[in-house]
């Protein structure tokens, strides 16, 4: 073929228009820096330490070295109240009351990072207080894309290497002495710098709008389009035209250009939102049929993400309830959580495209930081309750629906999983207790049970309801108070609560370090019944309950 007759074949290729799936940005308002000090000298600068994975031990070697290198500064060391992503306006208040400038930190993971950048804004332009925002050089993208949504894109910020944890003292000064890996000039002078100097200002971007359609063009040029802006998880999609995108909306009553949801990769990132058609477009990219809408507006109008920007790789979990589960065929039996099911696999895929699109992306590196990253979110663990085969009470009754109503649920988390196969006679106490510490304490476990291992729970154990076997799982998971508060999870997420006098928390820190706690709250263990009695195998998940949503509002 000459290259003539190429170029004639290529026009003569049918020209495709495809919807955008991208949701629409938040608003963003434009906000100032306080006034620079003139000079630190006789100042009293606070360092607040965010409360995240030995935040506390740097500040400690940024106060050394102002004690050696200017000790004509005052400073002293607070933290926050509680963790890191709460709001602390006792503090703030503090600062601004006793203080001259701050330094806020440490940001070294995909939430406390702009959580801590929040913060530094929240201080500059709310309480007047120069304000220094400390970092790991992991996670520059993040803050600058919080600093952007924050209305103050040129916050002042400063990066040392990743990682702070686990690091000695002599490892951190070096790190305070040191250079910033992203600009090559020493730490402390950027620090000094950033509370002396006021920086260049930059553009605040008020544009909420997002163009409808793409193209037109090939279909390979857009699945290359689709492919290179993000806007897939990298497998083949099904180009949303309008004709698709129009058969999917008709089995919704509501209108297109009605809201259904907001999305953010994390707290503070900003919340993108979805309208009836964005969700419509995301659908036909994952091949969902319309017949499955309902249930996938349902989970756009959760306002949870499948595609949180966490470091912990974190999945989300959909369970599905009532009558639409026999209405769109799902699978609630033998290979439920696999890939065998056309419903199942879809509206996952659906609800990962509309979370990563809705939110302005999912971009490895900048709104994804998963360390390990997690398969689970190729369709986030899409599945419905077996209703029919189990013993007990269906999940969306539990949460205060009626049977007659279909529902999603969503879990978060999915990074700690054990198995077992059905219930000895003689030991499955024990069997189980070991078991439940392999779930990561800081969400709880969801026992997801074949029919088989849930009889087998009510003849050995005589949990004849769900909320019996909640109970003995409760009491069963316990361990040394002085264990407990050691696990660096626990340290990050739990104690800062307690410390707030947050309950049940609270009460935990009071126990003596070999007194025997709770691993778990209660109000946070769960049991699902799914599976096609092929065996009696079981799992026990570790995720967190967020939300029932029902599906019929959305037809």
């Amino acid at each position: 073929m000459n290259v003539v007759e190429k170029e004639d074949r290529i026009k003569n290729r049918a020209m495709v228009t495809a919807l955008n799936p991208v949701g629409y940005p938040p608003k963003v308002t434009r906000k100032s820096l306080a006034n620079r000090l003139e000079s630190l000298d006789g100042r009293t600068i606070y360092l607040v330490d965010c409360r995240f994975d030995d935040s506390i031990e740097l500040l400690k070697q940024v106060q050394a070295w102002f004690v050696q290198h200017m000790p004509g500064v005052k400073t002293k060391l607070v933290s926050l109240s509680s963790y890191y992503g709460k709001d602390d306006p006792k503090t703030w208040e503090e600062i601004k009351a006793s203080g001259a400038a701050a330094i806020l930190g440490v940001g070294h993971c995909s939430t406390c990072a702009p959580a801590v950048t929040t913060h530094a804004i929240m201080l500059e332009s709310r309480y007047g207080i120069p304000t220094v925002a400390l970092h790991t050089d992991r996670f520059d993208k993040v803050v600058r894309s919080t600093a952007k949504v924050g209305g103050l894109p040129h916050a002042p910020a400063v990066f040392v290497p990743q990682p702070v944890m686990g690091k000695s003292e002599a490892e951190l000064r070096a790190y305070v002495d040191g250079k910033n890996p992203l600009t090559g000039q020493p730490v402390m002078q950027e620090v000094i710098e950033g509370l002396t100097r006021a920086p260049q200002p930059l553009a605040v971007d008020s544009d909420r709008s997002t163009p409808r359609l793409v193209g037109p063009d090939t279909e390979e040029n857009l699945h290359r389009l689709f492919l290179e802006s993000h806007w897939t998880d990298t497998l083949p999609v099904v180009l949303p035209t309008e004709e698709r995108v129009a058969e999917m909306l008709a089995h919704t009553r509501h209108a297109p250009d009605k809201v259904v949801g907001r999305m953010q990769a994390t707290a503070n990132r900003g919340e993108w939102e979805l309208t009836v058609e964005k969700v419509a477009v995301n659908a036909v990219m994952a091949g969902a049929r319309p017949e499955y809408f309902p249930v996938i507006l349902a989970l756009a109008a959760s306002n949870i993400s499948a595609r949180s920007s966490s470091s912990s790789s974190a999945s989300a979990m959909v369970v599905v309830n009532g009558p639409i589960r026999n209405e769109i065929g799902m699978n609630c039996g033998v290979g439920a959580l696999g890939p065998y099911n056309h419903a199942n696999a879809t509206i996952g895929r659906a609800y990962g495209f509309l979370s990563q699109n809705g939110q302005g992306g999912s971009v490895v590196g900048e709104t994804y930081m998963g360390s390990l990253g997690n398969n689970y979110t190729y369709n986030n663990l899409t599945f419905a309750e077996n209703e029919e085969r189990s013993p007990w009470t269906p999940f969306h009754v539990q949460k205060g629906f009626k049977k007659e109503d279909s529902t999603v649920s969503i879990f978060w988390g999915c990074r700690s999983t054990t198995f077992g196969l059905g219930l000895r006679e003689k030991y499955w106490r024990e069997h189980v207790r070991d078991m439940l510490a392999g779930v990561d304490a800081i969400t709880a476990p969801v026992l997801l049970l074949d029919p088989i291992t849930a009889r087998q729970f009510i003849d050995r154990g005589g949990f004849d309801t769900k909320e019996k076997l909640i109970a003995w799982l409760h009491e069963t998971a316990q361990m040394p108070a002085g264990r407990y508060w050691d696990l660096q999870l626990v340290q990050n997420y739990v104690y800062p609560r307690a410390t707030y006098g947050e309950e049940p928390m609270a009460s935990k820190l009071k126990a003596a370090a070999d007194a025997l706690i709770p691993t778990f709250d209660i109000r946070n263990i769960n049991v699902i019944v799914v599976g096609g009695e092929a065996n009696g195998y079981w799992q026990m998940m570790g995720a967190t309950y967020r939300t029932t949503v029902s599906v019929d509002e959305w037809r």
